[in-house]
Order: C-alpha cells, then sequence, then structure tokens
C-alpha cells in the first residue's frame, strides 16, 4: 500500500473470524446479563436455571466458548468444519439454561459467519452452511418435541429468520463483488482494445505518410537518376533521412509498450508527442518530396489538450498523405483555425486524380473515429470544382480555452 493511499475501514482490516468471535462473545455476555438483576430492575429478565452455576453448567459454557473461539479462528480456512463448531457452542451454552429455544443472542456468532460465508464463499458452500444453521434449530426444536419438553417456536421462528435475512445479506454482497469485479474486467478489456486500436492507427498514420513520402521520393529519384544524378542524390537522402524518422518513431512505441508489458510504468503515449507543432516540419518534408504544403493558421495559436493536438496533427497527416498517393497534384492547402470553443481543420486540393475517396483502407475511418472519440465533426467529400476536402471540428474543453 502507497503511503498516499488511505488505510482499509476497520470491519475490512478485522479478520473475519475475529468479528464471529466479538459476536460470540457479546452473545454470552448478554445471555448472561439478562439472567442477573441489574440496577433499576424488580427482577432479571430470565430467571437462571439452577445448572446455570454448578459445575456443569459453568464447564459447558466454557466449552462452548473454546469451541466458539476455535471456529473463528477456523472460519478463513475451513468455513462448513468452522460453522459446525460454532452451531455445536450454541447448542451446549443453551444446554445450561434452561430454555425451551436456542436464543437470539447465543446464535449471533452462527449468524455472523453466515453473512460471511455468504458474502465470500460460492453458492454452493453458502447453500450447505445456511441449510445446516436452520437444521441445528429444527433439530433442537424436535429433540425437545421427543422428550415431552416445551418447546419455544415463536422464539425460534424468530431467530430463524435473522440467520436468512443475515444470509440473505451475505449473497447480496457477493453478488454485489461480482459483479463489480466482473465490471472491472470489463472495462479493462475495453481500455486494452481502445489502446491498441489507438496503436493500429498510430502506426498507419505514421507509416502510411513515410511510406508515401518514400515512395514518391524513390520516383522521383528513379526518374532523373541518370540526367540529373545531383537531384537523384537529394531525392534518396530525403528517404534515407524519412526511413530513419519512421524507424525511430517505430523504435521508441516498441520501447514504450515494452515498458508498460513490464510494469515499469512506460506509456504508449509518451513515445507519440506529435502535434501540431509538427506540421510545419510535415508541410517541409511532403514539400520537398514535390507536393507543396501551405498552411494557414487563423485565430490565436494556443496550446490545445494533448489528445486534440495529436489527433489534429494526425488527420493533417493523413489527408496529405492522400493528397500525395492519390490526388495527382502538386499542392494542398492546410487551414488551422483556433476558435474560442473548438479547433476547425480544413484540407483541400485540387488534384485531378481519384482523390481521398479512393482511400479503402483505415485512413478516412482512422480519422472519423479520431474525431468521434472527442465528440466533433468529420467531412470528407470531393469538391464542386474538382479535387477533394477534409474538414474537421474539434470541440477545446472550456478549463483549457
Amino acid at each position: 500500500m502507497s503511503a498516499a493511499e488511505p488505510p482499509p475501514p476497520l470491519h475490512k482490516r478485522v479478520p473475519p473470524g475475529a468479528w464471529t468471535a466479538l459476536a460470540w462473545c457479546a452473545g454470552e455476555l448478554f445471555t448472561l446479563l439478562a439472567r442477573l438483576r441489574l440496577p433499576g430492575e424488580a427482577e432479571p429478565d430470565e430467571w437462571a436455571a439452577v445448572q446455570l452455576y454448578r459445575w456443569d453448567g459453568l464447564t459447558t459454557l466454557a466449552l462452548s466458548t473454546a469451541l466458539a473461539l476455535y471456529s473463528g479462528w477456523l472460519l478463513a480456512r475451513r468455513p462448513l468444519p468452522a460453522l459446525v463448531a460454532l452451531l455445536l457452542a450454541s447448542v451446549l451454552a443453551t444446554t445450561p439454561l434452561g430454555v425451551a429455544a436456542i436464543p437470539m443472542a447465543l446464535f449471533l456468532g452462527p449468524m455472523v459467519a453466515l453473512y460471511f460465508i455468504a458474502a465470500t464463499r460460492p453458492r454452493r458452500t453458502a447453500t450447505v452452511a445456511l441449510a445446516m444453521a436452520l437444521g441445528t434449530l429444527a433439530a433442537y426444536l424436535a429433540v425437545r418435541v421427543l422428550y415431552g419438553w416445551t418447546v419455544g417456536t415463536s422464539a425460534e421462528l424468530a431467530v430463524t429468520l435473522v440467520a436468512v435475512i443475515a444470509w440473505l445479506l451475505g449473497t447480496s454482497a457477493h453478488q454485489a463483488r461480482v459483479h463489480a469485479e466482473r465490471l472491472s474486467a470489463e472495462h479493462a478489456d475495453r481500455a486494452v482494445t481502445a489502446e491498441r486500436l489507438r496503436i493500429a492507427r498510430e502506426m498507419h498514420d505514421t507509416v502510411a505518410h513515410s511510406i508515401g513520402i518514400i515512395a514518391l521520393q524513390a520516383g522521383a529519384a528513379a526518374r532523373v537518376a541518370t540526367t540529373r544524378p545531383e537531384a537523384a542524390l537529394t531525392a534518396m537522402r530525403a528517404v534515407e533521412n524519412e526511413g530513419r524518422e519512421t524507424l525511430a518513431g517505430l523504435r521508441r512505441m516498441l520501447v514504450a509498450l515494452r515498458a508498460a508489458d513490464q510494469g515499469t510504468g512506460g506509456s504508449a503515449r509518451t513515445a507519440l508527442p506529435a502535434g501540431l507543432s509538427d506540421v510545419d516540419r510535415l508541410a517541409v518534408t511532403t514539400t520537398a518530396a514535390g507536393v507543396r504544403v501551405e498552411v494557414t493558421r487563423l485565430g490565436e495559436t494556443r496550446q490545445l489538450p494533448p489528445d486534440v493536438d495529436l489527433s489534429a496533427f494526425r488527420i493533417v497527416q493523413e489527408s496529405v498523405t492522400n493528397v500525395v498517393r492519390h490526388a495527382d497534384t502538386h499542392a494542398c492547402r492546410v487551414t488551422l483555425d483556433y476558435r474560442d470553443d473548438e479547433l476547425a481543420l480544413e484540407i483541400t486540393d485540387e488534384g485531378r486524380g481519384r482523390g481521398s475517396a479512393t482511400d479503402t483502407g483505415f485512413g478516412l475511418a482512422g480519422m472519423r473515429e479520431r474525431v468521434a472519440l472527442l465528440h466533433g465533426e468529420f467531412t470528407a467529400a470531393p469538391r464542386p470544382g474538382g479535387g477533394f476536402r477534409v474538414a474537421a471540428r474539434l470541440p477545446v474543453p472550456a478549463a483549457v480555452r
């Protein structure tokens, strides 16, 4: 437990066996006090039987107390044998009282044990424990009936009802715990799935853009390799630089993922620091590859939340990549509009090619999913006058405006 984490509540720090033993001792003390004339009383609530104060009665009480304490020690490891010892202790403690039924106070220990068994053990074990408790009460009455003694049926029915209520409360606690664990597991599974999808999007956006630039530069180098060796050399150096940057980014991602798997506190998010501050570098790289990127910023440029910043950059990157790969044009425009409550993005081109509509992979779907996760709006469609337009509106939380 960390220093900042508060200690668990008392009822969770004390083991179930200790609570059971405490309930037994409290019940036995109450039973004895009820047979004494306490201050302010004209007579005891219950008259003590003669055998209660004889050696055999005191021995029986001592033996029952020892059994109850032993059952508390055994409860966590072997709940059913512990309950048997506790029920036997209740019967033994009742014997020297000369009563017609097991008193409610002397059944407090078994009730507490029933609650903990129902709350922490499988349903089958809890059901067997309830049957044992109710069977003990029924057997006690049956023996008295067979011997022709008086029977406290009403009192025993009350004890039975409270025992069943304790069992039901334990069962409810067990179901609530199982439900909470299932929800926690489902939440963890959803988090893992979401993280995998996020990593897949990041890898797709990073690799697709880099491969597009590399392919464009390599094609340009091949076309001028014999006529303009210097230009071919420049293009191949650009290919090398882009490839190195892509490999470095993938290496950082894998290192962070490995660190997170090993529990060293790493995070895949720390390996992906891209944001709108990288748009100018993206424009320079893409322009060097043969497609001029004009970047226009409107409004007051400001720091955005990391998720908005990263998603905006990935949308711009993927859109520019699609222009390079499909638009058959030499220029595109990127507009970043910093509004009061949102960031508006627009990437347009006047290409004569098939445009981004030919993207049958994960590009448009990934961009649309990013915007949806941020509760924004996304459109991607051909322009009436030719070319293609990608637009997105990403809300900015009020706390960071």
